[in-house]
C-alpha cells in the first residue's frame, strides 16, 4: 500500500515530504510511543504510528530503517523535529486518529504488523 493510500485512510496531513514520497511502498506497520520497542521491533520499509513527537522518534526511525511516521492523535511536531526528518528524508503524516483507530484501519485495509514479537516468559 502506497504512502498516499494510507494518508487517505487515515484521513492524514502530510506534514513533511514531497508529491515522489507519496508513492512509498508500506507492507509493514509498527505502532509505538516507547522507542525502545521500536529499535527491538521495527522492520526496514516499516510505518511507524505514534504520538511521540521529538526529534528521537526520527533518529530512531534512522537507525531502525522505518521509511514514514504518521502522528496520531492530532500531535503536532516541533520545528526541529520536522528539521530533522526534512534533512533525513523521512516523510512525517498526521492524523487525528486514536493509535488503535488508525492501527484498525491500517490492518482492515491489508497492512500487517509484522513477524517480530517480544517473548514472554
Amino acid at each position: 500500500m502506497t504512502l498516499h493510500r494510507i494518508k487517505e485512510l487515515l484521513n492524514a496531513d502530510v506534514l513533511v515530504g514531497d508529491q515522489n514520497q507519496h508513492n512509498i511502498e508500506i507492507v509493514i506497520v509498527k505502532a509505538s510511543d516507547l522507542m525502545s520497542d521500536v529499535l527491538t521491533f521495527a522492520e526496514p520499509g516499516a510505518l511507524l504510528l505514534t504520538g511521540l513527537t521529538n526529534n528521537q522518534v526520527v533518529r530512531t526511525c534512522e537507525i531502525a530503517g522505518v521509511c514514514a511516521i504518521v502522528f496520531v492523535r492530532g500531535k503536532k511536531p516541533p520545528p526541529e523535529t520536522i528539521r530533522l526528518a526534512l534533512d533525513s528524508k523521512i516523510p512525517i503524516l498526521g492524523t487525528k486518529l486514536g493509535m488503535f483507530e488508525a492501527c484498525g484501519i491500517l490492518y482492515n485495509n491489508g497492512l500487517q504488523g509484522g513477524n517480530k514479537c517480544p517473548t514472554t516468559a
